[in-house]
């Protein structure tokens, strides 16, 4: 027997939770399988089998806590569940030649075949299962070549071209679909004074985000400037550039890569919003690591562009792009989401046109970004222009940052965002 622990997960993090297993009791393993999903305060982590056999046992259901090496279930390795073993442990001689090896093959696959109705499981690895999953197909119904009746990914692939399995795939995801969202239902609904009320847990990651925004609040001296960005001269050179730039870069300019070169620039010039409190002590980092805001579906999370100094337009924009859609896959990685001087948010995509944002502890400076709005502004004492126009926000820790350097902050990225020019040299 063969015990699956819960690894290290990082240097801070003790415990988890699990979010999904990946077998059941009674599949075939091969070593490097996925077993299980655990969910941590930042990310979502897979563990791998060691080795090849049968899970024996499942300890840990969905939704428990665990701990660092704690034993969450036990694999039953080669002979203890081998169909072509003897009683007493001896496994059945095969012969040397080709048609005594070909012979024993055929009769383990039919050994195989007098276990399958009893459990009614097709004899398939854990990653197979998962893309069966996700491309919804019956594994019962594919076949395979294989001489011991094994499912591989490439019978899998064979079966989705199947005229049949076309037909009635988008009535099966419509079923699926409607099966998930049942799933997700919450556990119970309860009633209050006659009227109905949902009780759900809440995530881990979104227990730990509501601890440390109140963590946040209790120990920093938290202060928020706002101005406001004229976006026209950005607006002008992504039009003018934007075809040029994706045939050379394939990726687009977008606004972010504008706003984190002009918060480099600012850094540079403000140091006290790079730093961090350690004690009694001020640590000033002399490196621009960007933290980009991006709502996934189990909470907000924050990727980090690492050295974003020395990243041209192009680089940050593609290294933005790849952050997020790991994000959105739930894929990020530890070190993805550790270390960042300087946090950039956007709520403008889903709206909002002002917002206060929280500081992204032990950072002490937050940027803001919000909606584009067209309004009516004064160019001079008789002019008036419609021009497309951003509130920002900086937040800030006042215990090292006083509001001459935080509004001067904030002007300087309004002055080097008006003029994209000077971000090639500034940032």
């Amino acid at each position: 027997m063969v015990e699956i622990k819960v690894p290290e997960l990082a240097e801070s993090i003790s415990e988890g939770t699990v979010a999904q297993w990946l077998v059941k009791v009674g599949d075939t393993i091969q070593k490097g399988d996925s077993l299980v999903e655990l969910e941590t305060d930042k990310v979502n982590v897979e563990v791998s089998a060691d080795s090849d056999g049968v899970i024996k046992e499942i300890l840990k259901k969905e939704g428990e806590n665990v701990e660092v090496d704690e034993v969450i279930a036990v694999i039953a390795e080669g002979d203890e569940n081998d169909p072509g073993t003897s009683s007493e442990g001896t496994a059945t001689p095969i012969g040397t030649s080709a048609a005594e090896n070909l012979q024993a093959q055929e009769l383990r696959k039919d050994a195989i075949k007098e276990v399958l109705p009893k459990t009614q499981r097709p004899v398939a690895s854990p990653a197979v299962r998962k893309l069966a999953r996700e491309l919804n197909i019956d594994l019962n119904e594919v076949k395979t070549h294989d001489l011991l009746g094994r499912i591989r990914k490439e019978d899998v692939a064979s079966h989705v071209q199947q005229p049949a399995h076309k037909e009635r795939d988008q009535s099966v995801q419509q079923s699926r679909k409607a099966e998930n969202e049942k799933a997700k239902q919450p556990a119970s609904v309860l009633k209050d004074l006659d009227k109905p009320v949902e009780r759900v847990k809440m995530s881990r990651r979104r227990q730990t985000i509501a601890k440390r925004l109140v963590e946040v609040q209790h120990t920093a001296a938290m202060l928020t400037t706002f101005n406001e960005v004229d976006m026209t001269a950005i607006m002008e050179v992504r039009k003018r550039r934007n075809e040029a730039f994706f045939k050379k870069h394939g990726v687009k300019i977008g606004f972010m890569s504008f706003f984190t070169k002009a918060v480099v620039g600012a850094l540079k010039q403000f140091p006290e919003l790079n730093g961090e409190i350690q004690g009694d002590e001020v640590l000033y980092k002399k490196y621009y690591d960007i933290g980009i805001a991006v709502g996934a579906e189990g909470g907000l999370v924050v990727p980090v562009v690492r050295e974003a100094d020395r990243l041209g337009f192009a680089g940050i924009e593609k290294e933005i792009a790849r952050l997020a859609e790991k994000a959105r896959d739930n894929k990020l990685t530890l070190p993805e989401l550790q270390g960042g001087t300087f946090t950039i948010t956007n709520g403008g995509i889903y709206g909002s046109m002002m917002s206060t944002p929280i500081l992204n502890s032990p950072q002490v400076g937050i940027l803001g970004m919000h909606k584009i709005q067209w309004r009516p502004i004064a160019i001079d004492e008789e002019r008036m222009e419609n021009r497309p126009m951003m509130y920002i926000a900086l937040s800030y820790d006042h215990r090292i940052v006083d509001g001459r350097e935080a509004v001067s902050f904030l002007a300087k990225v309004k002055e080097l965002l008006e003029d994209p020019e000077s971000l090639l040299l500034e940032g």
